[in-house]
């Protein structure tokens, strides 16, 4: 058997945690690929070694001395350093190539990875391990997605000639041979390719908590934790704000059947959450988890006999795409549609939205709603419940919720529930209480 495990930020943020990844790398011989992120915070008043690196291309960019700013970064990696131990190491030449860069070619894309490839380095060296540049092995065509299959192919071959490494997380190599980044989180994505291109059994994920729990700890108390989830159960909380895993994580080891295990650094002998593919195994309750966001708005088009019109609906649909506003979601009645938008890349284009609309469908009328909160309820046990979406509403109505829309997809995987900003949390509260603590 062999694993991927990969170190969130919180898991490396000082040296005590560094001993205490090493500690589990070691305890399974089986951990052969670590893909560490840069260091997170050490306490709530701390700041990331990410940020402090956006920081310092801000203060370059607006043409301000950063010797101070490449200070501050380097003492977070030399007390590090000092802390286990690892003599006759530095990363002085490293930083003297960092300030080279800056002043030669600033880029965003280039300064922010430093985190992760810095890290990369000391966890080879702490471990004992290869280190390989994730610039050397990981690739993005020239619409900035990832290269899969140059990327699986360089990948596949360097773990083959490396039977332990560290691949630093977060970043690879653009078309134009520079260094071009994921989105924030994107460590999670890395982990996930290594894990496919080395054909491992599991990808072990290293976090803080122990899994995913069903919703969010700062709107519920305590809430219980999930066992096992589907790959598709992830993408659909995932989408919708659950932040434990990058939602693009999912892909690269999807394909290839390989579960994930999300585990906390802080706690190693927890069980933590499987994500698989799918599974006998029933969940405790109906629902698998509870995720949300606020900040969309809702356009409904409404026209007499809109059913009969062909091409109506992508006509009023190429209104938002001249406009370049993605769209959400999109119940609709027999004389009505009603498209989901995030309200602050709509409210600064609405008026042009809406004369577009006009242009193509001729409606009878349009009306824009703002101040809307989505809530996804998700569960594979709801398909096979009688009742789900009653007793989600009952909840909300005890809570003095109003619905102000529906969408439920065919899969029946889960419902998606509009509510008032400022109801937000109460929904969620509601939901949770119904599910969990009722068990109804």
């Amino acid at each position: 058997m062999k694993k991927v495990v990969k170190f969130g930020g919180s898991s490396l943020a000082d040296a005590g945690q560094f001993k205490k990844v090493g500690d589990i790398i070691r305890a399974d011989e089986n951990r052969v690929f670590v893909v560490p992120s840069a260091p997170g915070k050490r306490n709530s008043k701390d700041t990331k070694v990410t940020d402090m690196l956006i920081g310092t291309y801000e203060a370059a960019k607006a043409g301000k001395d950063v010797k101070e700013n490449l200070k501050a970064i380097k003492a977070r990696y030399d007390e590090i350093i000092t802390g286990l131990e690892l003599k006759d190491f530095s990363l002085d030449e490293d930083f003297k190539e960092i300030a080279a860069q800056i002043k030669e070619d600033l880029s965003l894309d280039y300064l922010a990875s430093r985190g992760e490839y810095l890290n990369g380095k000391i966890m080879a060296k702490y471990l004992g391990y290869d280190f390989i540049d994730a610039k050397d092995v990981i690739f993005f065509n020239e619409e900035g997605m990832l290269n899969s299959y140059k990327t699986e192919k360089t990948m596949a071959k360097a773990l083959e000639e490396h039977p332990r490494a560290v691949i630093p997380g977060f970043y690879g190599c653009g078309k134009d041979g520079k260094v071009k980044t994921f989105s924030r989180g994107g460590s999670d994505v890395t982990g996930s390719i290594v894990a496919g291109a080395a054909k491992v059994d599991v990808y072990e994920n290293w976090t803080d908590v122990s899994g995913f729990l069903i919703c969010d700890p700062r709107i519920v108390k305590n809430p219980v934790g999930m066992q096992t989830i589907t790959y598709r159960e992830l993408r659909e909380l995932s989408y919708m704000g659950a932040g434990v895993l990058h939602e693009d994580a999912i892909f690269p080891v999807r394909s290839a059947g390989i579960p994930i295990n999300i585990k906390n650094t802080n706690r190693p002998e927890d069980d933590g959450t499987w994500i698989v593919e799918s599974t006998a195994q029933r969940n405790e309750y109906v629902i698998t988890g509870i995720a949300g966001k606020k900040g969309f708005c809702t356009v409904l088009i409404t026209k007499s006999l809109m059913n009969s019109e062909v091409g109506f609906c992508r006509k009023a649909l190429q209104a938002f795409e001249d406009n370049g506003i993605s769209i959400e979601h999109m119940p609709s009645g027999i004389d009505t549609m009603t498209v989901v938008v995030h309200e602050d890349e709509f409210i600064n284009k609405e008026q042009a939205v809406v004369s577009a609309i006009h242009r193509n469908c001729s409606p009878d009328s349009i009306e824009i709603e703002s101040d809307l909160a989505l809530i996804a309820v998700v569960g594979r046990g709801m398909k096979s419940t009688r009742g789900t979406a009653g007793r989600i509403f009952s909840a909300l109505s005890h809570a003095h919720v109003n619905v102000r829309m529906i969408d439920q997809g065919s899969s029946e995987l889960n419902i998606i529930i509009g509510v008032q900003n400022e109801d937000f949390e109460a929904a969620v509260k509601a939901i949770y209480d119904i599910f969990v603590l009722t068990k109804l």
